[in-house]
């Protein structure tokens, strides 16, 4: 029954299923050989400085295997180099040998993308940079000789670059070279820490319990899987902390330390488990003690260092802590568009240049396709590099900052310049008029950090800080300018920028327009001393009187309500005392001309003649001493 049913199949049904069954026969032996065959593959993360090699041991390699590596940048403008040898090439060795030949091959006058190449295959069984996507590396090789292998990591010989990668290593993995592979939990190589450069260091600095503030901290540079941080603190003869907390980029403790009962130290371990940045120590004042005091400690700090705990250890290798971001600042002034003295205040016009390097918002430029980013705010650059600008404020600003332009560069090695074209007014409470009108003022331009100092410090930029040729300001002469770095007490100890000219008066509007009348008041009431009749005289020294009350208010206006003389009020009040003390006299000589008699009179009206210039010398060169 069932061999008469197949035999009624139709022909052509009866071949389409022994195809189909070949085909199926046919795919399960190579599904399985595919499987079979799908090879090791491991991945490592970790922090490239420059001038750091690192290296990776692969164990037991066979003859005929196929080993693999792809690396490439995650952060930074890492632009990574990879090589392979079944040699081991110290460190100094790698340094000495390779990366001289180079230097030899270049300073021969040998094209570096040629000599390169050719220096590499000296020393390597492969190698490779930028046969990956973009500046990614990637390498394969066949062992021709079975044992261990060192895969070495550094960055590229042409041009100093860092940031954090990825590595992938393979055995008999094709995937891996173009980086599409995916990690099978084998372990197929370590990192070889007596060979990587980067394995120990140690080093010791200062933390500091500032005056208000219940803590202080310092940041760690980055960290390798595995690497173990040692810390000694010496509370010295200060107050003993209450503990070190170490703190992941989150701010979350991941490990802590306290002192032992009766001890002045506190010591601290803590093997990292990934490698990442971002961590910090956060040393905690003790709760006992007014948190008005300052104290300064002795931290000393190793990775992969035991001997720190003592704290005996010598600093030696790579930084342990990060040093704050140092941003160079100048200032050009093209225009002062007025000086309001009575309001204390001048307008700006100016400019504002920053640079600084910072190793986090460094780029590869193969991720943009470009040699540098431009932002046209502070805005767009935190929003695309995230909160890595070093706000600042100026301190003196007294209305709102008229931006003309903006402008943040980044370089891919990370360094950063920032220009900013504006106009402000800015108070100038420096201001003394004690020597007005042959006063020198002093004119500040102040730019306060809005970060302690443990981020960002100020330094002068001095090749950008200028006075422009044409300031469109008249009335002043800009005579000298300097710079000036100090520290401030804001939310904590912030550097302040201080750019300081110095400028005097043109003194040719005062000459003519205020010494000159004063003088001619002065000679006007003079003058009648050589009339005989002593009540025109007393007529004629009254009407000057008025006419320098009247001159008093039009010199004055434009002057502050200041609670201290000035030169020129001075000069105004004794010509007014002067001239009041004519009027008297004059009253009195025709007085005594009437009572006493003419000759009397003349006698000393003969004195004062002389007297009266004379008082008027002496009174101006006197003052012009004291002020």
């Amino acid at each position: 029954m069932n061999h008469r049913k197949l035999r009624d199949i139709p022909p052509l049904y009866r071949c389409a299923a022994c195809i189909g069954l070949i085909l199926i026969l046919c795919c399960i032996p190579s599904s399985l050989a595919a499987e079979a065959g799908r090879g090791q593959v491991e991945e490592f993360t970790g922090y490239l400085s420059p001038g750091d090699i690192i290296y990776y041991t692969i164990p037991g390699l066979q003859r005929g295997d196929t080993v693999s590596a792809y690396a490439d940048g995650l952060s930074g403008n890492l632009d990574p180099f990879l090589a392979l040898s079944n040699t081991v090439l110290p460190p100094n060795r790698l340094k000495a040998e390779y990366l001289a030949a180079v230097d030899r091959e270049i300073a021969a006058g040998r094209d570096p993308l040629v000599a390169i190449p050719e220096t590499a295959s000296r020393f390597f069984n492969a190698w490779d940079d930028d046969s990956g996507p973009g500046y990614s590396s990637a390498l394969s090789y066949q062992v021709q000789r079975s044992g261990d292998y060192q895969m070495i990591l550094l960055d590229t010989p042409v041009r100093e670059t860092s940031g954090a990668y990825r590595l992938l290593i393979g055995v008999n993995a094709p995937g891996v070279p173009d980086g599409t592979a995916v990690p099978t939990g084998d372990d197929i190589a370590y990192l070889n820490r007596s060979l990587t450069g980067n394995g120990t260091s140690v080093q010791e600095v200062s933390l500091n319990l500032l005056p208000g503030k219940e803590s202080g901290f310092r940041w760690l540079s980055p960290v390798l899987k595995g690497d173990t941080l040692y810390v000694f603190l010496d509370a010295g003869p200060g107050d003993v902390p209450s503990r070190l907390v170490l703190e992941d980029y989150g701010r979350k403790p991941v490990a802590i330390g306290v002192p032992a009962p009766g001890s002045r130290v506190i010591t601290l371990s803590h093997i990292f488990p990934e490698s990442g940045e971002g961590y910090r120590l956060v040393l905690y004042r003790s709760s006992a003690r007014d948190s008005t005091e300052s104290f300064t400690y002795r931290l000393l700090a190793g990775i992969n260092e035991p001997a720190v705990l003592s704290g005996d250890a010598e600093p030696q290798g790579r930084a342990v802590f990060e040093e704050p971001i140092t941003v160079y600042i100048g200032t050009q002034i093209d225009q002062i568009t007025g000086v309001n003295q009575k309001d204390e205040n001048y307008g700006v016009v100016a400019t504002i240049w920053m640079t600084w390097n910072d190793p986090y918002v460094a780029f590869s430029p193969d991720t943009c396709n470009c040699s540098f980013k431009l932002y046209r705010s502070i805005a767009d650059f935190a929003g695309a590099e995230g909160s890595r600008f070093p706000e600042f404020t100026l301190f003196n600003q007294q209305e709102r900052r008229w931006t003309q332009n903006e402008l943040t560069l980044v370089e891919p090695n990370g360094t950063v310049t920032y220009i900013e074209r504006f106009w402000v007014t800015l108070q100038a409470p420096d201001f003394d008029f004690r020597r007005y009108p042959f006063d020198t003022q002093d004119f500040y331009l102040r730019i306060d950090s809005l970060y302690p100092e443990t981020y960002v410090v100020y330094a002068p930029w001095e090749e950008k800080t200028a006075i422009g040729s044409q300031l469109g300001e008249e009335e002043w002469v800009i005579t000298s300018s300097d710079t000036n770095i100090s520290t401030i007490d804001v939310l904590d100890s912030s550097s302040r920028y201080s750019f300081h000219f110095v400028a005097n008066r043109h003194l040719n509007y005062y000459i003519f327009r205020i010494f000159v009348p004063i003088t001619i008041i002065i000679i006007l009431t003079y003058i009648p001393f050589l009339l005989a009749d002593y009540g025109k005289r007393a007529d004629i020294a009254a009407a000057n009187l008025l006419l320098l009350l009247l001159f008093s208010f039009t010199v004055t206006s434009d002057l502050p309500r200041l609670g201290y003389s000035t030169f020129l009020d001075i000069i105004l009040v004794l010509t007014f005392i002067i001239s009041g003390f004519t009027v008297a006299y004059n009253l009195y000589l025709k007085w005594l001309a009437t009572e006493k008699g003419i000759q009397l009179a003349e006698r000393i009206d003969h004195i004062m003649l002389w007297f009266y210039p004379a008082a008027y010398i002496v009174a101006i060169v006197g003052l012009m001493i004291y002020l």
